[in-house]
């Protein structure tokens, strides 16, 4: 149906997280329709991106440094860390404008299934700088699913004989209805409960 070339870069962009057929076809001809130049620019940034980007030496979040500007930055408090799976949970933490201390990239969750162990992950970097720094408090930010519970388990386990260890709370998004929620979020939306001020 398509000339090869067109073909080739369809199947390229199907290969994104998110991007099925349709949306692949949408985007390869979009981008047959853009100038060389841009073209270009969108190419070279991929390669730029794929050889300049890696982890961060302290926190294994994404960056062109070998230390991130998060880690880097005085502003923020040195004696709070917060645990995240991936990147992209450093980037929506981060917009909540709300967390002002560091953070530690894990880089996924322990799942026995997969064949992920703890060993497959950055924690024993995370107990090192924990044990190591007079850190005040530890808050682990893993999504709550089993695989999530059971790393944040774990990493609990690991930390408490050095720091307070804490977790963030689940509930009910903003505008959500109560009739809708499962038991597991109503139950944990109860259980983070906290006073009016």
């Amino acid at each position: 149906m398509y000339t090869r070339p067109l073909a080739r870069l369809i199947e390229q962009l199907q290969r994104l997280p998110g991007v099925g057929p349709k949306t692949a076809q949408r985007l390869a001809l979009h981008i047959l329709k853009r100038s060389d130049e841009e073209v270009q620019a969108l190419a070279q940034s991929l390669i730029d991106a794929k050889q300049q980007v890696g982890l961060c030496q302290v926190c294994y979040h994404l960056s062109a440094e070998p230390v991130c500007e998060i880690c880097r930055n005085p502003n923020r408090d040195d004696y709070t860390i917060c645990i995240v799976s991936e990147s992209r949970d450093v980037i929506a933490l981060e917009k909540t404008r709300e967390y002002h201390g560091k953070y530690h990239v894990i880089g996924g969750v322990i799942s026995p299934m997969d064949g992920i162990g703890p060993e497959q992950l950055n924690i024993q970097p995370l107990v090192r700088r924990v044990s190591q720094k007079k850190i005040k408090e530890v808050i682990i930010a893993i999504s709550p699913s089993v695989e999530g519970e059971t790393t944040t388990l774990y990493i609990g386990r690991l930390l408490k004989p050095f720091t307070r260890v804490t977790r963030i709370a689940f509930g009910l998004p903003m505008g959500g209805d109560l009739e809708y929620a499962d038991e597991v979020t109503l139950a944990r939306a109860l259980e983070g409960r906290r006073e009016l001020e």
